[in-house]
């Protein structure tokens, strides 16, 4: 899997925000902004929803702060 920037990582949460579920060429909208194919956006899209779901079941620990 290719790596993304930390640029492009807040390009496409800015792009999922715009462009939701009911918006006609979502994935082509989010791909063009990010600058990657709609494979990629789809894919991290995907790995970002398992990520979530790890956080909410408590799968991954929260830092704290002192």
């Amino acid at each position: 899997m290719a790596s993304w920037t930390a640029r492009q990582n807040k390009l496409f949460e800015e792009a999922l925000a715009i462009y939701d579920r009911e918006t006609p060429d979502r994935w082509h909208n989010v791909a063009k902004v990010v600058g990657k194919s709609v494979e990629d956006v789809k894919r991290h899209y995907e790995v970002l929803k398992e990520d979530i779901k790890r956080i909410e079941r408590g799968d991954v620990p929260f830092p704290y702060k002192n």
